[in-house]
């Protein structure tokens, strides 16, 4: 199997690419690859080559473009991971899980009840994450991350064809539905939102039912704020049939 890197830039149309600098250094001082190898390269927007290193020094290297590699299938509906910002390490997990998932695109964002807020500094190390999650999943697509914003901001301007948020056992209602509202639903795309360790405020549930959110419930456990997300995703795809 070959060893595959992230290259955004490529071209199919330029037969030779020069590999970003982070991603040369790995193919030469990690895996210690050498000209005449052949590798994987993919761009983050679905297109992936095999390709074979013509120069390499350290942090400089040129590799040509071979052939077109039949990418890994994308999600048939496009889903976005709304979540709110985990304090410390939990947030690099999501994000690694939602890109193995085949989230299109994680939004992070800020309610009453968030510890950590989410700055510049931490989106980009979470799209950093993402691109090392496509990477290991041969995935030839990488999600886009938003910047970082208050709930009501999220709501005020998301145009998502469904939107489902996620609230615990303990706060569900009678009306409350689970993910298998799915498979009856022709969604053209899907928002799944997912709060903070302390849970939604009511006031934060009330906005979310005025914007037409629908409240869904993985079940009557409780699980950690960051095993939802993975949960949920692979819960509504597997109701899609969009596995």
């Amino acid at each position: 199997m070959l060893s595959r890197f992230y290259v955004p830039d490529l071209d199919s149309a330029v037969r030779e690419t020069v590999m970003p600098a982070d991603e040369a250094n790995h193919l030469t001082r990690v895996l210690r690859l050498r000209v005449g190898d052949d590798i994987a390269v993919f761009d983050g927007r679905g297109h992936e080559f095999r390709a074979r290193i013509t120069s390499a020094a350290r942090a400089t290297v040129v590799i040509g473009l071979v052939e077109p590699i039949e990418p890994a299938p994308e999600a048939r509906v496009p889903l976005t991971l709304v979540q709110a910002v985990l304090k410390g390490d939990k947030m690099d997990d999501v994000v690694r899980d939602a890109t193995m998932m085949g989230a299109a695109a994680i939004e992070p964002i800020v309610t009453a009840h968030t510890i950590a807020r989410g700055k510049r500094t931490e989106s980009d190390r979470w799209s950093r994450v993402a691109i090392a999650s496509a990477k290991q999943c041969r995935r030839a697509v990488v999600p886009t991350i938003a910047v970082t914003r208050e709930f009501s901001q999220w709501l005020a301007s998301s145009a998502h064809g469904l939107r489902l948020i996620l609230v615990e056992p303990s706060a569900a209602r009678t009306e409350i539905e689970s993910l298998h509202v799915l498979e009856n639903h022709a969604a053209g795309s899907l928002a799944l939102i997912v709060g903070p360790e302390g849970g939604w405020s009511q006031e934060e549930r009330a906005q979310a039912d005025a914007a037409g959110c629908i409240a869904v419930t993985l079940g009557r456990l409780t699980l950690r704020a960051d095993a939802v997300a993975v949960a949920a995703m692979a819960i509504a795809r597997f109701a899609l049939k969009d596995l």
